[in-house]
């Protein structure tokens, strides 16, 4: 599974070599990254599978859960309309498999039909936010580095700080500031309770010291060019 991260895509370049090789199913985890380009090409095309996800929170966000697979194979097209529609078959009353009630309804599908129209627009105002950032915000934190040749939807715009101490401090200030900010995410993976068991205690140092250090900024296409400038003064340490 490739995870197009905060709206950035994965290297799926090297993934679909290994893949090759190995012999494995690729599949991309794109929830967060609906939007975004990899050498001019659309996020959605680059594994066999693709899922989005539709949480309000979400670049392409509905008023509610929802979510979509994307696939150009037939056959599982066919599978997975029938594992979303309770495992049925050719009719409603043929169960082939043991499935679920995983259809979006036609409230959030009306949400998304209307939020597609301006979707470009939104894309373009998260990269300008982003742009303002990078200018304002160099040198003061870690901003997000850029991978080549790609456009991202900005999902989230996190910076690193030196540590954890300095990380509780700009969240101190930036609460002052009335300037929300979000950690993600706390605890990596290999650390959670439900992860712990299958492994034998092996620490991750990288995933482990950017949890430690890793803060989230407001970034939504209704953030005003004021706004934009007042989390830039507070993370800076102005006013």
């Amino acid at each position: 599974i490739g995870v197009d991260r905060f709206g950035q895509p994965a290297p799926w370049p090297a993934l679909r070599t290994i893949a090759a090789h190995e012999g494995l199913f690729l599949m991309d985890d794109c929830a967060q990254s609906f939007g975004g380009a990899l050498s001019g090409r659309k996020l959605g095309r680059e594994a066999t599978a693709t899922t989005l996800s539709f949480f309000p929170s979400k670049p392409l966000g509905a008023y509610g859960d929802g979510g979509a697979i994307l696939t150009d194979d037939p056959d599982r097209a066919e599978l997975y309309r029938s594992l979303r529609t309770h495992g049925e078959g050719r009719t409603r009353y043929e169960v082939l498999r043991t499935g679920m009630n995983g259809r979006l309804d036609t409230l959030q599908a009306a949400v998304l039909l209307a939020k597609l129209e301006g979707f470009d627009a939104e894309l373009a105002r998260r990269e300008a936010i982003a742009r303002a950032y990078d200018a304002g915000l160099a040198g003061h934190v870690a901003i997000p580095a850029r991978v080549p040749d790609s456009a991202s939807a900005w999902a989230v715009y996190a910076v690193l700080t030196e540590d954890t101490r300095a990380r509780e401090a700009l969240q101190a200030r930036l609460q002052g500031h009335g300037v929300p900010s979000a950690i993600y995410y706390p605890r990596p993976l290999h650390l959670q309770p439900a992860y712990q068991p299958h492994h034998d205690g092996a620490r991750l140092p990288v995933a482990e010291d950017l949890a430690s250090r890793i803060l989230a900024l407001p970034i939504h296409p209704e953030l005003t060019d004021g706004e934009v400038a007042r989390v830039i003064a507070a993370v800076q340490g102005q006013g």
